[in-house]
């Protein structure tokens, strides 16, 4: 779960979230490996979450969520981006 823009947002790395995101983005495990080497984009992890989230649970739109994600941080959302990932990986 991720706080933003006042509202609480829950994460869920479906089959139909990930593809979306892998059609943006692309493929997840090389997005994974960007990760691990610290060269992930923060535009790469907005739509990551972006496509993750619960959508009946985010009543804000995509513009809000992003500038809500900037002013969160990179130090908050680390956390975040390392449980989604391991949960992607380990296919939860």
């Amino acid at each position: 779960m991720l706080t933003l823009a006042g509202h609480d947002v829950v994460l869920r790395p479906s089959f139909t979230a990930l593809v979306a995101a892998e059609q943006e983005i692309g493929p997840l495990f090389d997005l994974v490996e960007r990760a691990a080497a610290g060269r992930l984009g923060l535009g790469e992890l907005a739509a990551l979450l972006w496509h993750c989230r619960s959508g009946e649970r985010c009543p804000i739109d995509r513009d809000a969520f992003c500038e809500a994600l900037a002013e969160l941080g990179m130090v908050a959302l680390t956390p975040v981006l390392k449980t989604l990932l391991r949960q992607i990986l380990q296919g939860r």
